[in-house]
């Protein structure tokens, strides 16, 4: 009988699976027409709600700087819209638009369409397993301290 594998093992597992697997789902996402940076941060837009520039800057991990120029890309291509913070007349607050919402929802359909068809010869068992380890993943990253 073999023994379990460590959390190192499991953890260089989970990693390069998630790699490969964001990879496989995001060949979806050429069709749409946005580069990556660009969709990304609308992501962060449009499943996120309104943000500031700073807040999308710490959440995408770039500078702010970076995310200006990402946001002038999306503004222009009608993606979001930059409006005064009501409450702070010296801040900025990105809302997405309608298309960037339905180009966000259309991607998402797309990148679930794929999984799922790689889901599809996996027995009951395995989708519960698989179920259940995103379930275990996202309760980590939700309350963990990381």
């Amino acid at each position: 009988m073999s023994k379990p594998p460590s959390r190192e093992e499991t953890a260089r597992k989970v990693h390069s699976t998630a790699l490969h697997l964001m990879r496989y789902v995001r060949a979806q996402d050429i069709a749409l027409g946005v580069p990556p940076a660009r969709l990304s941060a609308l992501s962060v837009i449009v499943f996120g709600g309104k943000t500031s520039l700073s807040d999308l800057a710490k959440a995408e991990q770039v500078r702010p700087p970076t995310m200006s120029r990402i946001i002038d890309a999306l503004v222009r291509d009608g993606l979001v819209k930059r409006e005064t913070d009501k409450k702070d007349r010296r801040s900025v607050i990105i809302t997405a638009t309608e298309k960037g919402t339905r180009i966000m929802h259309q991607g998402r359909s797309r990148r679930e369409k794929r999984l799922l068809d790689l889901l599809q010869p996996l027995r009951r068992e395995e989708i519960d397993l698989l179920d259940r380890a995103s379930e275990i993943l996202s309760k980590e990253l939700r309350t963990g301290t990381h």
